[in-house]
């Protein structure tokens, strides 16, 4: 990610036709934007997603780059990743206006098909598994530490838990999840 090619777009329709020309690379990019101060070159982050899920590609990583511009990581979505309430209205209003590429339907199609299109929904709902619920019963005050936590951390938290690729994994994080809310901390959190 750190070498990874860079790429730079001043106009929506610039990035749109990259992706035309490229979105079948295995690899993914920096994309190197310019800042809204940057008036006549600045392609907002909500255009440049929802050409990304045109194609079939997802965001990540965000990082300042100068003065002047930003970076922000894009690839290929993986199979079996899970697709966010957010991008997935994304798609919808690109359906609806028709500017979904064939690639970006495909993802669709695939994911709908794997699963990985409603992986996500119990957890942009807030809805505890019945692990985790079980986990937080073992400890007194995990519960009500656990729910006390703002939506966002609830939500990174969940998702963390439902990602995991292994049952020996998922039970770890469950574990981890309901031991450190009993401490009123939250996993899966940068601690220093």
């Amino acid at each position: 990610m750190k070498d990874a090619e860079q790429v730079q777009v001043e106009s929506r329709e610039a990035w749109r036709a990259w992706l035309e020309a490229h979105h079948t690379q295995p690899n993914g990019i920096w994309l190197v934007t310019f800042k809204k101060h940057q008036k006549d070159k600045y392609v907002s982050y909500e255009a440049i997603v929802e050409e990304a899920l045109c194609f079939g590609w997802v965001d990540s990583t965000a990082n300042r780059l100068d003065e002047d511009r930003s970076m922000l990581w894009l690839s290929p979505r993986k199979p079996g990743s899970g697709w966010s309430k957010p991008n997935k209205e994304r798609i919808e209003r690109m359906i609806a206006e028709g500017r979904m590429a064939p690639a970006g339907l495909e993802k669709i199609d695939a994911a709908k098909a794997d699963g990985s299109w409603t992986r996500l929904d119990a957890v942009e709902a807030l809805e505890i598994p019945p692990d985790l619920e079980t986990a937080l019963a073992a400890y007194p005050h995990a519960r009500g530490h656990f729910d006390a936590f703002p939506r966002s951390v609830k939500r990174a938290i969940l998702e963390w838990i439902v990602q995991a690729k292994r049952p020996e994994t998922r039970a770890k994080r469950v574990e981890e999840t309901a031991r450190l809310a009993e401490e009123n901390i939250r996993a899966n959190q940068q601690r220093q």
